[in-house]
C-alpha cells in the first residue's frame, strides 16, 4: 500500500477517482466538484485554503481518497472553532496551520475516507497523524462525514462535536397539499399563506437542470448569489469560474436552480446539487427584497421537486430554526477531530461533552417548538 499526500487532484486520474465513490457521495466528493473549486482558485493557498489530499494506491491504481485542506483561517467551514483557536493563542502556541478533511464551503454529511473494501482506516490516520507530529500540526478536523466510522474515529482517540442540522424527509407524498397534512391547522395556514403572497404578485418559477441550464442562466444566478454576500459586506467564496466549471460538467453534478419570474425577468433563484436520493440546497440569492420570496424559492419549490422526483430528502443547509415550521426537521450531525498534545486535547475534550449536552436540550427545546403532529414526526 502506497500513501502520497497530492497538492492538486491534477495529479490523480478522474475516472479512478470517480470509480471508488458510491451514489451517496455524489455530487460533492466526485472528482469534477473538487476539480471546480481548485480550478476556478476558489478554493487556493491565497485564501487559505492549501490542497492536501491523500491518495492511497495498490499497483498503481488508486484505491483511497481523502480530502485535506492546509487552513490558515477557519473561514467557509461551518463548524465554528474560533474559540478553540483563541485559547490555543493565549497559550503562545499556533493553531494554524491545522489540517482539514471537508468539502469547502458545503455542510453537507458524505464519506470522506473513499476507499476500496481491502482499506483500513488506519491505511488512512497513520500517515496524516504522522505529518501532524513531524511538522508540530496541532489540530485536525473532520467536518460532516456520514456516521459509519464513528466509533472507529472515537477509538482512534478522535473527539466527536455534536452539532444539528434540518432536513425534510419525503414520506412518501402525493403532492404539496398531501405534505400540508402533517401541520397543525394554524401552520397549513401559514404556509399557504406565504405562498398566496408571491403568486398573487405575479411571481412564478422556472427550474433549470443539467437537461436545460445554460451559460446565461448562470450568469445570472451568480449575480443573486453576489448580492447575498454584498449585502453582508463580504466576498463571495465562490468565483464565476467555478459555476462555468460546474456548467461544463452539468451531467456528473446534476445543478439544479429554482429561478423566481416576475414580468418576463428572472428575481431571485436558488441553487441546489442532487444525487439519487437527495437534494442539497446550497446557495441563493435575489435581486428584489419580496416578503416570502427565500421561503418559496429555497423550500416549498425545492420541497414541490423532490415529491414530483421521488426524491426522498432535502437538505437546505445548516442553522435556521425557521427552517421547523416550514417541515425541515432537526438531526444531530457530528464532526471528529484529532489533537496532537494532551494537554489541548483534554480542554477540548471538556468543551464537546459540555457542548453536547446545550446541543441535545436545544433539539429536545425544537421537538416543543415543532408544528408538526406527533405522528408525522422523525
Amino acid at each position: 500500500m502506497k500513501n502520497k499526500f497530492i497538492k492538486s487532484l491534477s495529479e490523480i486520474s478522474s475516472a479512478k477517482l470517480n470509480e471508488i465513490i458510491n451514489e451517496a457521495d455524489k455530487p460533492f466528493m466526485s472528482y469534477e466538484y473538487l476539480y471546480a473549486l481548485e480550478k476556478s482558485k476558489s478554493v487556493h493557498v491565497n485564501n487559505g485554503w492549501e490542497t492536501f489530499h491523500l491518495a492511497l494506491s495498490e499497483k498503481e491504481n488508486l484505491s483511497g481518497f481523502l480530502p485535506i485542506y492546509k487552513k490558515n483561517n477557519s473561514h467557509g467551514e461551518f463548524v465554528f472553532d474560533h474559540q478553540w483557536s483563541y485559547a490555543l493563542r493565549r497559550a503562545n502556541r499556533d493553531y494554524y496551520p491545522k489540517l482539514l478533511s471537508a468539502i469547502p464551503f458545503t455542510p453537507c454529511e458524505t464519506r470522506k475516507f473513499i476507499a476500496s473494501e481491502s482499506i483500513c482506516i488506519e491505511n488512512f490516520t497513520e500517515p496524516v497523524i504522522n505529518y501532524m507530529e513531524k511538522n508540530n500540526i496541532e489540530t485536525w478536523h473532520i467536518l460532516f462525514p456520514n456516521n459509519d466510522l464513528s466509533e472507529t474515529l472515537i477509538e482512534k482517540n478522535f473527539i466527536e462535536r455534536s452539532g444539528y442540522r434540518f432536513v425534510w424527509n419525503n414520506k412518501d407524498y402525493k403532492n404539496f397539499d398531501d405534505f400540508l397534512k402533517i401541520f397543525t391547522s394554524r401552520q397549513r395556514k401559514n404556509i399557504k399563506s406565504e405562498r398566496k403572497k408571491i403568486y398573487d404578485s405575479g411571481i412564478s418559477f422556472s427550474i433549470k437542470d443539467n437537461t436545460n441550464i445554460t451559460l446565461d442562466d448562470w450568469l445570472i444566478f451568480y449575480q443573486f448569489y453576489q448580492s447575498t454576500y454584498h449585502e453582508r459586506m463580504q466576498a463571495p467564496y465562490l468565483n464565476f469560474d467555478f459555476f462555468n466549471l460546474v456548467h461544463k460538467y452539468k451531467d456528473n453534478l446534476c445543478p439544479v436552480i429554482f429561478f423566481a419570474e416576475l414580468e418576463g425577468n428572472k428575481i431571485a433563484g436558488s441553487l441546489c446539487f442532487q444525487n439519487k436520493d437527495t437534494l442539497y440546497g446550497r446557495h441563493w440569492g435575489s435581486a428584489k427584497n419580496i416578503d416570502s420570496l427565500h421561503f418559496e424559492c429555497c423550500y416549498y419549490q425545492g420541497i414541490e421537486y423532490c415529491i414530483k422526483n421521488g426524491i426522498s430528502f432535502f437538505d437546505p443547509g445548516v442553522q435556521g430554526e425557521h427552517k421547523i415550521r416550514r417541515g425541515f426537521e432537526p438531526r444531530i450531525s457530528t464532526s471528529y477531530h484529532y489533537v496532537l498534545k494532551k494537554d489541548f486535547r483534554n480542554a477540548i475534550e471538556s468543551f464537546c461533552k459540555e457542548e453536547k449536552i446545550s446541543v441535545k436540550k436545544y433539539l429536545a427545546a425544537c421537538s416543543e417548538y415543532t408544528p408538526i403532529k406527533k405522528e408525522y414526526r422523525i
